[in-house]
């Protein structure tokens, strides 16, 4: 969170002209003006482009300063919502989780996956991103990163109640510039 507080301003300048592909993709899923819920905003560019779609979005990040940066960004409020304190029931059609999970320590991950769980609607789809690895660590900024693996993520999610869960992977990178295993992990509520 530190880094986030530090670093505010130049992060979101940098996140905002970054476009996720895989965004289209969930988006596509979801029905006309469907109510989403991101977690971990940032630069507010994934909850612009769902604006955009005209969808319902609540845009909410963990840092103070990050919602600030998006609140600006989209023109409307920004939540903070640390994602260990969700607590909404059945109000989402669809949860996006890009590039934010994997700041959460593991053993606070599966409180934080059944909150997500229990915050869709019947059918709600699910999108989360994850740095992939065999166990947590720092980047050279000092952020701290969970790193699962896909076995990890697959003991972790399948402890919860879900119509489908897909987890699939691929080489990215990031702020760090470095070259990244991500896992993507798309699922659907019950």
């Amino acid at each position: 969170m530190a880094f986030y507080a530090r670093e505010a301003e130049t992060y979101s300048q940098w996140s905002k002209d970054h476009r996720n592909p895989r965004l289209e993709t969930f988006l596509s899923k979801l029905s006309p003006g469907a109510r989403v819920l991101e977690l971990g905003c940032g630069s507010g560019r994934d909850s612009a482009t769902m604006l955009a779609h005209g969808f319902d979005v609540v845009a909410t990040d963990a840092s103070p300063e990050m919602a600030a940066q998006a609140s600006r960004h989209l023109g409307r409020a920004v939540a903070v919502l640390p994602a260990g304190e969700l607590s909404a029931l059945a109000e989402f059609d669809a949860i996006w989780a890009n590039a934010c999970l994997l700041h959460i320590p593991m053993q606070e991950l599966v409180d934080v996956i059944a909150r997500i769980n229990a915050a869709l609607k019947p059918q709600g789809c699910f999108y989360a991103s994850y740095k992939g690895g065999e166990g947590k660590g720092r980047d050279r900024f000092g952020r701290y990163y969970n790193y699962p693996s896909i076995a990890v993520l697959e003991q972790l999610y399948q402890t919860l109640p879900w119509t489908s869960l897909k987890i699939s992977q691929d080489i990215g990178g990031g702020y760090d510039g470095e070259k990244t295993t991500w896992l993507h992990v798309t699922a659907v509520g019950c």
